[in-house]
């Protein structure tokens, strides 16, 4: 699973739609888009904040991603 997978299902699992996960981040919908199509990658801050977000450790986090 890549990054963007695992934003998306997380995401889904809170209920939250794009817009509001960039609302809660400091990031445009367009951006969680992006993240979860794979065309790019969050950077380091912005995965603290997700982590955060998710309420989660990073091993949980990055358990099944490659």
């Amino acid at each position: 699973m890549k990054i963007g997978d695992r934003i998306k299902e997380l995401r889904i699992e809170k209920g939250l739609s794009q817009a509001q996960l960039g609302k809660f981040i400091g990031v445009s919908q367009k951006a969680v888009d992006y993240w979860e199509r794979n065309v790019n990658e969050p950077k380091s801050s912005y995965v603290i904040l997700l982590v955060k977000t998710f309420e989660m450790s990073f091993d949980e986090f990055f358990e099944d991603v490659k």
